[in-house]
């Protein structure tokens, strides 16, 4: 049996929970959890935001483990290996986005939080072809959120092969921007926060901005058209999206990484005239993963989390959902 934390209900308390998993898969592996970030898509999940929540619902989607069992077909891991966990615990491997690479763009993926339990437990099941090794100058404790927020802000810079001289601006200086702001950096870009927070201002800067600008002033935003290649938006709330569009240069993009719930409101003209490119894209493929990974280890990359025991989640999801927490909340599942 495994032993996890459920919630009943949306929005719920999550409560002690047991499921027999069954048989191990021939193609899956048993990772025995370390540690478990909180990820705001665990947040909506837990309320069905989206529809798509299926109760008893055990959240957790950013695991750091090792594996205590493997099926029959897995040859490329081995027992007691630490590994990471995201999104993702499995894909079909059959349609035109697995063959070519693009497992995160699968037909039809299996997720490790829709439809199965995830990793607010002592152990988490996934599809070997899903995990990738952690490592070894990786710190456990922190990597978690490198396999959802890390590679969701990771991903557009291999996706549409951002230079190091691009400028480059992110949206929301949180869980994921702070994140994409040393990852900006290392990559060679010129970049600028935009934050309405003075507290933030000066945290952006330490985390690799070489520029911040007050979103809640209008100048500062007009001062700045004409000026960015890239914006990461990593914000899930409604803002003025054109404002934004006027910063960007001709051919420049939006990239859209949060997860508003209201329609994006914009002019279509400036679009159309300056050849602008408004975009979105999901976490990554394991290959991503891998070389952001590689990534984070050379240049001494790491989330800056706040660590909570497994059976303190209730008080670690409220912390999330303040949003105080600096920056990613991260269950520690040793006792």
């Amino acid at each position: 049996m495994i032993k996890a934390y459920a919630a009943s209900e949306p929005g719920g308390k999550l409560q002690p929970y047991e499921y027999d998993p069954g048989p191990l898969g021939d193609h899956d592996v048993e990772i025995a959890v370390e540690f478990c970030g909180l990820c705001h898509s665990d947040l909506s999940m837990l309320h069905n935001n989206w529809g798509i929540t299926q109760y008893p619902f055990v959240p957790g989607h950013e695991i750091i483990g090792t594996i205590s069992a493997k099926g029959t077909h897995v040859k490329n891991f081995s027992l007691k290996q630490r590994v990471g966990l995201g999104w993702h615990a499995g894909y079909c491997m059959t349609c035109h986005s697995c063959l070519s690479g693009d497992h995160n763009l699968c037909a039809q993926p299996e997720s490790t939080i829709v439809g199965r339990h995830g990793g607010f437990a002592d152990y988490v099941r996934a599809s070997a072809a899903s995990i990738v090794a952690l490592p070894h100058g990786l710190n456990a404790q922190s990597a978690g959120p490198l396999f959802c927020g890390g590679i969701t802000v990771f991903n557009p810079l291999l996706q549409f092969n951002i230079p190091p001289t691009a400028a480059v601006a992110v949206i929301g200086i949180g869980g994921l921007g702070h994140i994409a702001l040393q990852f900006l950096k290392a990559w060679g870009c010129r970049v600028t926060a935009f934050t309405s927070s003075e507290e933030k201002r000066k945290e952006a800067l330490i985390l690799g901005a070489h520029d911040v600008l007050d979103t809640r002033n209008p100048v500062e935003l007009a001062t700045a058209a004409n000026r960015f290649d890239l914006i990461l938006a990593t914000v899930n709330v409604k803002l003025d999206w054109n404002a934004y569009i006027a910063t960007l240069r001709p051919k420049g993009r939006l990239h859209l990484l949060g997860v508003p719930l209201e329609p994006l409101e914009i002019n279509v003209f400036p679009v159309i005239s300056n050849q602008y490119t408004i975009s979105g894209s999901p976490v990554g493929s394991p290959a991503s993963i891998a070389t952001m990974l590689q990534f984070a280890e050379q240049h001494k990359i790491e989330p800056i989390v706040e660590i909570f025991r497994m059976d303190q989640i209730n008080e670690a999801l409220a912390r999330l959902a303040s949003g105080d927490a600096k920056y990613r909340v991260v269950l520690s599942g040793q006792q």
